[in-house]
This record gives structure tokens, C-alpha cells and sequence, in this order.
């Protein structure tokens, strides 16, 4: 089956969000998405909440991690991940966990710029090429693109969304064979993915660092 997941969404348990959980489920309603993954910033503290009042929804338990040089998706974890380490061993302690390790938005004005020497061997399931809130949205995700390719990763989108306005603006879409967390994460882990979406407005962008 076909699944819409925005794989990169905070909630209000990223001390720069203010998405609470209940208006993340209506926005990812709203766009049509059968469900979107958490990732709060260090935190696994949104899960609960989401699961429990996800409804009809996919909540893929995850957490943005703050690797050392890096931002990665850790999709599927159970317990927290230590952040500050270096990438390929905050990779390890993810896949410890049977999760997905995805570098998120390795090519971001003002967030990060990965070293692509860093990442080869490093052990990631995937690369997230399509981030709303990168920029220049188009020439970024060009350039994750070419990094996806290179290393032979499946290509993932998300939203990156901090503003309720945001979720759902880039997402993936799934080929999974069930509609499910675990179904997600093995279609993930499989290449069963599309990256789609847009960039954010410059009101959207303002109204997030003022938010931040």
C-alpha cells in the first residue's frame, strides 16, 4: 500500500516548537497524510501522547538527534540516544535498537553542512533530501539528492516543521506492506521511498525564527 508520512515533525516537546500533538494529528489530517513520524529534539518524551491519541494515524516513534556534526533521524528507537557523539557512533547506538539512523537535512544554510567523507561507512539506512524548511529549498535538495546517490541511500522527506502551518510541507511517500510503524520502517530500510514537497514561505520562515 501507498503511505504519505512526514518523517521530520516537532512537537511542543522541542523547547522550538509550538506544535502541540493534537494540532500536529489535525495539520497531517488536513494534508492528507497517513502519518508522520516524531522527532523532537534529544527527547522521546511527545511519543506517548501522539500514540495514544493518534486515531486512524501511522505516529512513528523517532527523535532528532545532535550528533556531532550532524542532525540524524532516529526512527523506530525505544530509549534515548546519547547526543554529541560522533555520527557513526550515534549510527551504532540507533541501530543497537533495530531503529533507522537517517542524516537529517545534510545540506542546510544555517544548520548543518555535513562532511560526506564522515558519512561514507558510516552505517545510515537513508538521507532525508526533501526538508521544508532548508534553503534555497530547491538547490539544497539538489544537492541531497547527489548525496543520496552517491552513497546509495533511500531518499526520504519531511517537513522539519516547528510551526503548526509547516507539517506536512515535504514528506514521503511509502511503499509499505502493512500500515504500521514496523511496516514503514522496513519499506524505509528496503528503498521503498519518494521524497516530496516544498519549500516553506519567507513569512512561514520569519514566523519559525521568531517562534525559536
Amino acid at each position: 500500500m501507498r503511505l504519505r508520512i512526514d518523517l521530520h515533525l516537532h512537537t511542543v516537546h522541542s523547547s522550538d516548537s509550538c506544535i502541540s500533538v493534537d494540532e500536529a494529528i489535525r495539520r497531517c489530517r488536513a494534508a492528507r497524510l497517513d502519518g508522520f513520524a516524531v522527532t523532537d529534539h534529544d527527547t522521546l518524551s511527545g511519543i506517548p501522547e501522539a500514540v495514544e491519541r493518534r486515531g486512524d494515524l501511522v505516529v512513528v516513534p523517532g527523535v532528532e538527534v545532535s550528533a556531532h556534526g550532524a542532525h540524524i533521524l532516529a526512527l523506530g528507537v525505544s530509549k534515548p540516544v546519547p547526543p554529541g557523539l560522533p555520527i557513526a557512533e550515534t549510527v551504532e547506538r540507533i541501530r543497537e535498537q533495530g531503529a533507522l539512523a537517517i542524516i537529517a537535512h545534510p545540506y542546510s544554510t544555517f544548520k548543518t553542512w555535513v562532511n560526506r567523507r564522515e558519512l561514507e561507512g558510516a552505517g545510515l539506512d537513508a538521507v532525508e533530501v526533501a526538508n521544508s524548511a532548508q534553503f534555497p529549498y530547491g538547490w539544497m535538495l539538489k544537492r541531497n539528492v547527489a548525496l543520496a546517490e552517491r552513497l546509495g541511500l533511500p531518499q526520504t522527506g519531511g517537513s522539519d516543521a516547528h510551526i503548526p502551518e509547516a507539517v506536512g510541507r515535504a514528506y514521503t511517500v511509502i511503499e509499505a506492506d502493512s500500515r504500521d510503524a514496523k511496516g514503514v520502517l522496513h519499506a524505509i530500510r528496503g528503498g521503498h521511498t519518494e521524497a516530496r514537497g516544498s519549500g516553506i514561505t519567507l513569512y512561514e520562515r520569519i514566523k519559525k525564527l521568531i517562534k525559536a
